[in-house]
């Protein structure tokens, strides 16, 4: 009989748990600062009583968008961590985002440097009907592939789901790429500038969960390899737009909404123009959507985004000793 081999990864012993990014996505901003109240009362981490010791930073990410329940200030925080943006020179007219980055990759980076924290946790609610998914810029990052895993067996009345974007021809640009790992959990559905108790729970749940497999692994636990589901974005759709005046005309299709990662195919109801007509899907392979009529994303010309669906085989882990 073939014994798996384990893959041994080196010791996770710094985590930031990021929330606020988007200064509107409220169960993030409540809940990092009912950690950082918690954390206030300790006297002692728990964590740093026996061998399975981490420091676990928590970071209110964009203060000033949060005073003002707006996403952003000047531009998205969350497109501002690519190299370009993060070595430029500050100037006066620097949007506030940009200089906020810099900020931040100074904290827990610098990118792509050995100093970098091992894990970022990034926050996000979307009012999309996606339930828990962890956003990823890797289908082989075999820290996230076990914690989203080990998410699925601990919160089995919601659905967990792993997106993967491929950057291989551009950088990655979200906070999240700012550690060695590094995931954003995205949560909802939520309207944007509202917290929902619900939606806060899961939020909190899947972060306590995460929290409890970093100390696990710390303490050499060894978890075992399988298979998981990951969807890998291939495109955006827009909305249909009038060619003068670049306004929408159509709406996602009544059949469409909150069915996230339910498989479209050639020929399903897509859009409905504001003129009662159905706009069918025309792609040559059917494909699964999510961040269905995401609010935050009319600004972006994002109507919704396709993803294929892939099986893969992750091995099992342990820290490296």
């Amino acid at each position: 009989m073939e014994v798996e081999e384990v893959e041994r990864l080196p010791r996770l012993s710094r985590v930031a748990v990021c929330g606020g990014t988007h200064g509107n996505e409220l169960s993030g901003v409540y809940l990092v600062r009912e950690l950082l109240k918690v954390k206030k009362k300790k006297k002692k981490e728990e964590e740093d009583e026996d061998g399975g010791a981490m420091s676990v930073l928590l970071v209110l990410s964009n203060p000033r968008a949060m005073q003002q329940c707006l996403r952003y200030i000047d531009t998205d925080l969350n497109r501002c961590f690519t190299h370009a943006c993060l070595i430029g020179p500050t100037l006066d007219k620097t949007p506030y985002e940009m200089r906020r980055a810099r900020e931040l990759n100074a904290m827990l980076g610098p990118k792509g440097s050995a100093g970098a924290m091992d894990l970022i946790c990034d926050l996000h609610n979307t009012t999309a009907n996606m339930g828990l998914s962890l956003i990823t810029y890797s289908d082989h990052d075999w820290i996230c592939m076990h914690i989203f895993r080990h998410l699925q067996r601990q919160i089995p009345d919601t659905p967990v789901r792993y997106i993967h974007y491929d950057v291989t021809s551009k950088e990655s640009y979200s906070l999240d790429s700012v550690g060695k790992h590094g995931f954003a959990m995205e949560v909802g559905p939520q309207p944007h500038g509202v917290v929902r108790s619900n939606i806060y729970t899961t939020m909190k749940s899947g972060v306590q969960y995460m929290l409890d497999w970093v100390h696990f692994f710390n303490s050499g636990v060894i978890f075992d390899g399988g298979f998981m589901d990951v969807f890998t974005v291939v495109k955006h759709i827009d909305y249909p737009r009038d060619g003068e005046t670049h306004n929408i005309t159509a709406a996602i299709h009544p059949q469409l909404q909150d069915r996230d990662f339910c498989l479209l195919r050639p020929g399903d109801p897509l859009f409905q123009t504001f003129s009662g007509e159905t706009l069918r899907y025309t792609g040559s392979e059917p494909l699964y959507p999510f961040f269905i009529n995401e609010s935050a994303y009319y600004e972006k010309g994002i109507a919704l985004c396709l993803a294929r669906k892939r099986r893969v085989k992750i091995p099992s882990v342990r820290e490296y000793l």
